[in-house]
């Protein structure tokens, strides 16, 4: 009986130490962030995904203090072949090398460079396959964009006011 009542005590003081410390959320739709960084991206499909997913994660720029510029390449790999030669999956494998600048200066923040992939079934016909690879090519971009809010968010505390 007293074993619980000090864990929940423990659990109880280790909130409210938290709470004092400043500690924030950095997946909340209040992170520091939001509204503040205007994205350039690649005039493609996968492009557009990336910054629609970016414009949702981090917001629309209402007032850019920051302009992220991100280049995209994908690439598309034989994972499965039949014992007959024919293609049944492919990998599509993306990186996107990103750059944080400061508009006003025009100085580098910081700079990186994601990479993942995703898959396909090439087994359905010819228009099928198409539709599997714009709908990975799709995904590919919003995985891309989470790993790069991830830094950001990561970075967000050290970034200049």
């Amino acid at each position: 009986m007293s074993s619980d009542r000090i864990s929940r005590r423990g659990a109880l003081l280790g909130l409210m130490a938290l709470g004092g410390c400043g500690f924030a959320p950095v997946y909340g739709t209040t992170n520091g962030l939001r509204g503040t960084i205007a994205f350039e991206t690649d005039s493609s499909v996968a492009g557009f995904r990336l910054r629609e997913r970016l414009e949702e994660r981090l917001g629309r720029p209402s007032t850019p203090q920051y302009v992220l510029k991100v280049t995209l390449l994908d690439r598309r790999r034989t994972s499965a072949i039949t014992a007959d030669g024919d293609t049944t999956r492919f990998n599509v494998i993306g990186t996107a090398s990103w750059t944080l600048i400061d508009p006003v200066t025009g100085d580098t923040i910081d700079a990186g460079q994601v990479e993942t992939f995703t898959s396909y079934a090439a087994t359905g016909s010819t228009v099928a396959t198409q539709a599997a690879n714009v709908d990975a090519t799709a995904r590919l971009a919003v995985a891309m964009a989470d790993l790069i809010v991830s830094r950001l968010l990561i970075l967000s505390p050290t970034l200049p006011s």
